[in-house]
């Protein structure tokens, strides 16, 4: 069966066990993923499958407070940073986010529910938001997706976890799609939040992704400065 917060925990992971309830250990899970390929090395938050999607890139790595936590409660944490640090009118700074714990959101939130269902719904679409901006510069092409199918085969990840990743490649790159999945403004902040997650952005096409669908989303600019700050503040 597929289960899109176990899958969600193979894309990012801390070293913690400090998830939003349910499913196997992630750190167990990313530690298998990472040791499953080459160069991505135990801290990465991008590591495992996220690592596939990056191809050569070397992906992101937690820092501070956030090494404590996995999947869900990693995007949940920080788009809630974020989204609070805005409503405060505070200024939107990498330095002093990195200084900060980072703590949980508040259960049952948009950002944190307690209803499986509902965790399962937001995991999915997290889940399509990386896999989206991981191919927003085009380097994930039919050899690329080949080569990651069959990395995926040494990863602990059930056929329909590869079905759904597979799945998710295939699709034409379509902003709205993603930004359709989001139910509130909170889920919008954090699907904003895990497709920072999921790629160093490096590009114009990245760049350029990554504004069209934070215009999609409807974000204003200063909780977009949030986002990024929040991000960069945790995620080196």
């Amino acid at each position: 069966m597929f289960d899109a917060k176990n899958l969600l925990d193979q894309f990012i992971g801390g070293q913690g066990q400090q998830g939003r309830g349910g499913g196997r250990q992630s750190s167990d899970l990313l530690q298998q993923a990472t040791n499953a390929l080459s160069g991505f090395g135990g801290g990465a938050l991008t590591g495992g499958l996220a690592g596939l999607l990056l191809g050569s890139k070397s992906g992101r790595k937690l820092a501070g407070s956030a090494l404590t936590y996995g999947g869900m409660a990693v995007a949940g944490a920080l788009a809630y940073r974020a989204y609070q640090n805005w409503q405060a009118g505070k200024a939107a700074t990498s330095t002093a986010n990195a200084d900060t714990p980072l703590l949980p959101p508040p259960a049952n939130t948009p950002f944190n529910p307690v209803n499986d269902d509902a965790q399962q719904s937001l995991a999915r679409n997290l889940l399509r938001a990386m896999i989206a901006a991981a191919k927003a510069d085009g380097h994930i092409d039919a050899a690329e997706q080949g080569n990651i199918f069959a990395q995926m085969d040494k990863l602990n990840v059930s056929a329909e976890d590869k079905a759904f990743v597979m799945d998710e490649l295939r699709k034409p790159l379509d902003v709205d799609a993603v930004a359709n999945t989001a139910r509130s403004p909170e889920e919008a902040a954090e699907l904003y939040t895990v497709s920072l997650l999921a790629i160093d952005v490096d590009s114009p096409a990245e760049r350029g992704y990554l504004a069209l669908l934070a215009a999609r989303l409807k974000l204003d600019d200063k909780l977009v400065a949030h986002l990024h700050a929040t991000v960069e503040g945790v995620a080196r």
